[in-house]
């Protein structure tokens, strides 16, 4: 009986402290506020790609013809920048025509039919009025020099160094070499001369001609007996190289693409090298220049684009064609009158 009776007492503590329990009213657990979690703060609009506005000049960004013409000095030269630039993409049509400095300057000045002018000589300020008078401002950039190379055949082995007074005689009354130095060959001098449209033949006249015998140097050279001219530096490169009698004067460049058979002539005891055309020591070296307008130059895209692929680049062609570059001086003031035409 009395292990029933301690039974039932523990049967009922248990059911009571189960009671007891079940009763209770709950406890709410506190609510824990979850940490909050900072969100970076998104930009609502994406920045803006920031285009560089010289992109719109880019070889490969541009379309419409370009038309050149002018100097066969400066020719060689705009031929290989138009060969670098269709290489960096621009696929419209450039066209370079080799009709001498003046003639060049009257189809962009007289007959407005180009977009740039080829130059071996600085413009003149009857051009520049021309230029003005069918609306085109003139903008001129100097790319680089060239030594005027006076040339013999690699056969004359008595013509190395001449003055300018020697130049000049032989370009107007000497007949016979002879004539210019009694040891010289009792032989006729055979001349060749670039045409008058030609730069090269107006510089040589300033430089040469009219610097020995004045305002008659023009007249003088024209009147010489015999002289053959023609606008083609090739022909006057073959006629040199025909007779050992024969002499010329044109661009550096056709002297070295043709040295093998050639010999150039010091002038004053200077020979034409790139130390003495860059100093200014060689007697005729001279500037070449390519000229367009600012009209021109906002109108058409293309052209500045080209204008300024040009003056860019040119330093990693110009010796290999056989001229010499400007100073990075002139190079900054090229870059300058570019901005200024194109209103950047």
């Amino acid at each position: 009986m009395f292990k029933s009776a301690r039974l039932f007492v523990f049967v009922f503590v248990v059911l009571s402290l189960v009671l007891a329990a079940c009763g209770a009213p709950a406890t709410e657990a506190p609510e824990v506020e979850a940490p909050a979690t900072e969100v970076p703060a998104t930009e609502a609009a994406t920045e803006a790609v920031v285009e560089d506005p010289m992109d719109m000049y880019l070889p490969d960004a541009v379309t419409g013809d370009i038309i050149i013409a002018g100097s066969s000095t400066v020719f060689p030269l705009t031929e290989r920048m138009k060969q670098r630039y269709e290489e960096e993409g621009y696929t419209g049509n450039l066209t370079v025509d080799s009709i001498g400095s003046g003639a060049g300057i009257e189809r962009f000045c007289v007959a407005g039919e180009t977009d740039i002018a080829n130059s071996s000589r600085a413009i003149r300020d009857t051009e520049i009025e021309s230029c003005a008078a069918i609306g085109r401002t003139v903008v001129g950039f100097l790319v680089g020099i060239d030594a005027l190379t006076v040339a013999v055949s690699a056969e004359n082995d008595f013509v190395t160094d001449i003055t300018l007074e020697e130049l000049a005689l032989i370009y107007s009354t000497a007949t016979n070499w002879s004539d210019v130095r009694p040891e010289w060959p009792n032989e006729p001098i055979l001349r060749f001369s670039p045409g008058t449209d030609s730069g090269t033949f107006d510089f040589f006249v300033e430089a040469v001609m009219e610097e020995v015998l004045g305002d008659t140097g023009r007249d003088a050279i024209l009147a010489s007996g015999g002289t053959q001219f023609s606008e083609d530096d090739n022909v006057l490169v073959q006629g040199v190289q025909g007779s050992p009698y024969a002499i010329a004067y044109f661009g550096y460049a056709y002297y070295e693409e043709n040295a093998s058979s050639l010999n150039a002539v010091s002038v004053n005891s200077i020979a034409p090298t790139a130390e003495t055309a860059e100093s200014g020591e060689y007697p005729i070296s001279r500037p070449l220049f390519i000229y367009s307008s600012t009209e021109i130059m906002q109108e058409k895209p293309q052209v500045s684009s080209f204008i300024y692929f040009y003056i860019s680049n040119v330093f990693d062609e110009i010796l290999d064609v056989g001229y010499f570059p400007v100073s990075d001086a002139q190079l900054q003031e090229n870059l300058d009158a570019w901005s200024s035409a194109v209103g950047q």
